[in-house]
């Protein structure tokens, strides 16, 4: 029988005949990285490979000098006789599937994923395996999101209302990839439109990779009036609330943007106007789409829900089982420090990347009746 060609290891989840991680929880000699989120990409391993869309945001946040190899989706390179190639995941700017073939397996880590093309990143593309590891994070039936066209119609709609009412609008939502899938879905029309100190440089991110995004200002930028504010869709990482920043924009309504919003009693806990359904996770039909469309036998489930998705896939004639790992935080920190230092004076009572100090993470209080909250 061949040996597994990934196994779990303390240090993360190893290729034994190529010699290389992939999103290692602890320095390593060589790591695959499938995305920029803080879960996935860890600061210390001596060699990095990664997609060229994610270099922006790994060299900011791991360090300009790192010994980064990047690959284009679908160039192979040969690792001591292991075939290594990177597929679109949809999850954010960069986020690709690791697909590495030896001894005549395929086997596909996944990473984070999602099925739904937002326009911000190249969408999901099945790749066919004898083995599929994946998230789980949101593997519950309870998590179905809504379309692109009904999410954006409700944001658009509660921007509009407030700005007639003179109030600016507070959306909230993770810096990295969240913010700038608001940022390509909204109505630009309906007023302008400002970033948090947080959110700005990784726009600049985005666009460099020719991702279309409205103009954007922040709130110190010369020439910003209050009636501009008043109408404004303000975009802030969660960490924002409650701080001194936002005394600027005067009388606001706020919002969350996360999938946990779709469980009740997140919205309270959160303590905002509004909650918007929306994640970068596939929701629990996409999670069987995706897992039925690589044709696997195997299924390994790495963080989430992870029992739910194991006894399902078992139920289904599969193969499946656990890895335990470090995965599934993106969505409890603010994930702010992946874009470049930005300056402190526009968020008082922040740090110089935008992050509130004393922020605490989004999973600080938990709702006994749901998981844990890992990444939106």
């Amino acid at each position: 029988m061949p040996s597994d060609l990934i196994v779990h290891r303390p240090e993360g989840l190893y290729c034994p005949p190529g010699d290389f991680y992939i999103d290692p929880w602890r320095p390593v000699s060589r790591a695959v990285i499938t995305h920029a989120h803080s879960d996935h990409a860890r600061m210390g391993s001596a060699h990095y490979l990664a997609h060229q869309d994610s270099e922006g945001t790994l060299r900011n946040r791991l360090g300009a000098d790192i010994d980064l190899q990047t690959l284009g989706y679908g160039d192979v390179i040969d690792q001591q006789g292991v075939r290594v190639s990177l597929h679109p995941a949809g999850h954010v700017l960069g986020s690709s599937q690791v697909r590495i073939e030896h001894g005549g397996q395929v086997w596909v880590a996944s990473g984070d994923y999602k099925l739904e093309d937002d326009g911000t990143c190249p969408p999901f593309e099945p790749v066919r395996c004898h083995t599929f590891i994946t998230e789980s994070t949101f593997g519950l039936p309870i998590y179905r999101w809504p379309s692109q066209p009904v999410l954006f119609a409700d944001i658009n709609a509660w921007w509009a209302a407030n700005a007639a009412a003179g109030k600016a609008s507070i959306l909230y939502a993770y810096a990295f990839g969240k913010a700038q899938r608001l940022l390509h879905g909204v109505d630009p029309n309906i007023g302008p439109i400002v970033v948090h100190g947080a959110v700005d440089p990784l726009n600049a991110v985005y666009r460099a990779a020719g991702v279309a995004l409205p103009p954007t200002m922040r709130v110190t930028d010369p020439g910003v009036t209050k009636a501009e504010l008043r109408r404004a869709l303000v975009l802030a990482p969660p960490s924002g609330a409650g701080t001194p920043w936002l005394k600027r924009f005067g009388e606001h309504s706020d919002a969350f943007a996360s999938g946990w919003m779709l469980v009740r009693g997140a919205r309270r806990r959160r303590g905002v106007d509004r909650g918007f359904v929306m994640s970068d996770h596939a929701d629990w039909p996409s999670l069987q789409k995706a897992i039925g469309a690589t044709g696997a036998e195997r299924v390994i489930v790495t963080h989430g829900s992870t029992e739910v998705m194991v006894r399902w896939l078992c139920e289904q004639g599969l193969d499946a089982q656990v890895f335990a790992t470090e995965y599934g935080a993106d969505d409890n920190e603010d994930d702010s420090n992946a874009g470049a230092p930005s300056s402190a004076s526009d968020s008082s009572g922040s740090d110089a990347s935008g992050s509130a100090t004393s922020a605490t993470p989004d999973n600080a209080e938990q709702d006994s009746a749901k998981p844990p909250e890992p990444t939106p």
